[in-house]
């Protein structure tokens, strides 16, 4: 750890990281709930508030990560030679690349709720979202894996 920080300010980094990760984790589940119903056009700018939280929870995971990586905790050194932690970034990696195909259909119906209509999602459109949400879902649930390893040292190569 990087004495030049104090510990408390370790800490709220920690914290923080975890905070913006249980809002991903709320995030999700939200889009999903507010999928399986049909759709109004409150519930359509439900999914598309909880997008957004999905966004800056993924972009605030991303920069306190990346302060904890090289400032806070074990630094860099530790990480990148840890196995755990290398797939916990390949995963935050890829299920953020999942996330861009419900992102762009949420923002598509941006328009079209302004004018007052409700997207007309077809229900194989609709399976096909709550599917990738799900699947987002599973890569979180093993990015907490990548953190309980990596917390323990389990997977270090170095």
């Amino acid at each position: 750890m990087n004495e030049a920080f104090p510990p408390v300010a370790v800490a709220l980094a920690a914290f923080l990281h975890h905070l913006a990760a249980f809002g991903i984790v709320a995030a999700l589940v939200a889009e999903y709930a507010l999928l399986k119903s049909p759709l109004t056009a409150r519930s359509a700018r439900q999914v598309q508030v909880a997008d957004l939280a999905y966004g800056i929870a993924a972009g605030v995971v991303l920069a306190v990560g990346f302060f904890r990586v090289f400032y806070f905790e074990k630094g860099s050194a530790y990480y990148f030679h840890s196995a755990p932690f290398i797939a916990k970034v390949t995963l935050f990696a890829l299920v953020g690349l999942v996330s861009i195909y419900p992102t762009v259909e949420f923002l598509s119906w941006g328009r079209g709720l302004r004018e007052g209509r409700i997207p007309s999602l077809p229900q194989q459109k609709l399976q096909r979202l709550r599917t990738i949400i799900l699947w987002e879902l599973a890569g979180l649930v093993l990015m907490i894996l990548c953190a309980a390893l990596m917390a323990r040292g389990i997977g270090f190569f170095g």
